[in-house]
C-alpha cells in the first residue's frame, strides 16, 4: 500500500524510446502538466528501473515530470548490459534527453543511486538545475561499497549470511568479487541466480520493519538482472566517481536549493553520507526521519519528499 502522502496514480501523457549509442536504447516518459516545472526523476540501484509509484511524489497539476530507465535497467535495453555503461554515460544520456524534450531547467530528484546520479549530473552541468531532492545518500566511496557488501551483517546477520551462502566458503573472503564472476559468465542460469541472490539481499534490508512484498519484486525477472549485474558493476568500479569527486566537486552546485531526506536506520545507505554532505553542503536542508529504513516509501520518508517537492513549486526555493 502506498503511504497517503502521495499524489494519486498518474498515466504518462507522453513516452518513448532513445538510442542513445549502438548498444543502449532508454525508456522515457513524461506525466503530469506540460507546461508545469520540469523535474527529472532519477531511480536507484543502478539498475532497479522505474516503478508507477515514482510518478506520484509529484503535483501533476503543476509539474511536468520525467522518468526514464538508466542503461541496462527496467524498459531500456539491453537489459543487464554493462558494456558501455558508465557514469560520465549516464550523464550525457540525460542531457541527450533534456535537449530531446526541449527543456532548459530542471529540479533533479533521486534517491539512493539517484542521489549519486544527481549530485553527479549536477555537479557537471549546474547550469540545467532548479535545485535538488536528495533521499538515502550513496556517494560511492570504497567504504560505503564495503558496508553495502559486509558492514550490513551488523544489523541483518542472518540475511547477509544468506547472501554470502550462494558462494562457495573459498570465495568468501571477497564477496563483490566472486558474485562478480558469476553475475558475468557466460552461463545465463549462473547469472540469473547469482543476480537473484544478490537482489533479494537488497531487498530483504530496504525498510524499517520486514515487506515481503518488496523481496518478491526485487526478486522477479524484470528487476534482478539489472539491479543485480549493475550494481555488481558500479560498484566495482567505485561508481566511475573517484576519489571522493561528490564531495570535493560539492562548490559547484552548492548556490542551488537542495533538501536531502535520509532514514535514520538506513541500512544499505547509513546516514554517515548523508551527514558528510551536509557537512561540505549547509546550505541544503537535511531531514532525518526517525522511524525509517532506506525506502523512499515507508511513509516518514514519502511525506518529507513530497513535503520537498511542494515547497519547491510553491515557493521555487527553499528556506
Amino acid at each position: 500500500m502506498n503511504p497517503p502522502s502521495l499524489f494519486p496514480p498518474l498515466a504518462p501523457y507522453e513516452h518513448g524510446m532513445l538510442a542513445v549509442d549502438a548498444l543502449h536504447t532508454l525508456y522515457w516518459e513524461q506525466c503530469g502538466n506540460p507546461d508545469g516545472l520540469p523535474v527529472l526523476f532519477l531511480h536507484g540501484g543502478p539498475g532497479a528501473g522505474l516503478s508507477p509509484t515514482h510518478r506520484q511524489f509529484f503535483d501533476p497539476v503543476h509539474y511536468r515530470v520525467v522518468l526514464f530507465d538508466q542503461r541496462g535497467a527496467g524498459k531500456s535495453t539491453p537489459l543487464g548490459e554493462v558494456r558501455h555503461n558508465t557514469t560520465p554515460l549516464l550523464i550525457d544520456d540525460i542531457e541527450q534527453l533534456r535537449r530531446l524534450l526541449g527543456i532548459e531547467q530542471w529540479l533533479v530528484f533521486g534517491g539512493s543511486w539517484g542521489s549519486t546520479l544527481a549530485l553527479a549530473y549536477g555537479e557537471a552541468h549546474p547550469e540545467r538545475c532548479l535545485g535538488f531532492v536528495l533521499r538515502g545518500i550513496f556517494l560511492c566511496t570504497p567504504g560505503e561499497v564495503d558496508w553495502f557488501v559486509n558492514g550490513i551483517a551488523n544489523f541483518f546477520p542472518e540475511i547477509h549470511a544468506e547472501f554470502a551462502a550462494a558462494i562457495p566458503e573459498v570465495e568468501r573472503g571477497d564477496l563483490l568479487q566472486a558474485y562478480c564472476r558469476r553475475l558475468f559468465c557466460d552461463d545465463p542460469a549462473v547469472t540469473t541466480a547469482a543476480a537473484k541472490s544478490w537482489s533479494r539481499y537488497e531487498g530483504s534490508c530496504l525498510y524499517l520493519r520486514p515487506q515481503p512484498e518488496a523481496v518478491a519484486a526485487f526478486e522477479s525477472d524484470a528487476v534482478s538482472l539489472g539491479l543485480g549485474r549493475l550494481e555488481a558493476h558500479y560498484m566495482r568500479n567505485q561508481g566511475f566517481v573517484p576519489d571522493d569527486q561528490l564531495i570535493r566537486n560539492i562548490a559547484r552546485i552548492r548556490h542551488l536549493p537542495a533538501v536531502i531526506v535520509q532514514g535514520r536506520y538506513d541500512v544499505i545507505c547509513p546516514p554517515t553520507s548523508a551527514w558528510r554532505l551536509h557537512q561540505a553542503w549547509p546550505q541544503a536542508r537535511l531531514q532525518i526521519i526517525d522511524d525509517a529504513g532506506h525506502a523512499a516509501l515507508e511513509p516518514g520518508t514519502a511525506q518529507a519528499l513530497v513535503a520537498a517537492t511542494e515547497q519547491f513549486r510553491l515557493r521555487r526555493r527553499f528556506d
